[in-house]
């Protein structure tokens, strides 16, 4: 129950940031699902990957490059998505990884937790 309640959150939330910012679009909520639920397999299969063989940037960097794989496993999920979901720049997705970050961490996680 807890993982469809963060999943339907983050599918509302990057439907907020579509609408948000003109360089990131969404084409309805069934594309957000969607979006949510690639975003969740890339960052279980691709991301652990790209720490691994990027760990010694990321310690040079403090751990922000993390912000980069974020942004890299978010445009590959638009680009699976194809035409229903588009960004349209890396500066967009590295823009929408962070706030996407930082909505995990500070609203999602909290309420996963309490239930």
């Amino acid at each position: 129950m807890r993982w469809i309640i963060g999943w339907l959150l983050n599918a509302g939330f990057l439907l907020l940031l579509a609408s948000m910012f003109t360089g990131f679009y969404l084409s309805g909520f069934g594309a957000a699902l969607i979006a949510s639920l690639l975003l969740s397999i890339v960052n279980a299969i691709v991301r652990p990957i790209l720490v691994v063989l990027t760990l010694p940037i990321t310690v040079v960097t403090l751990g922000l490059f993390l912000f980069v794989i974020s942004a890299i496993t978010l445009m590959l999920t638009a680009s699976l998505m194809g035409s229903a979901f588009n960004i349209s720049g890396f500066g967009m997705a590295l823009l929408a990884a962070i706030l996407i970050t930082i909505v995990q961490t500070l609203i999602i996680k909290p309420i996963k937790k309490k239930r």
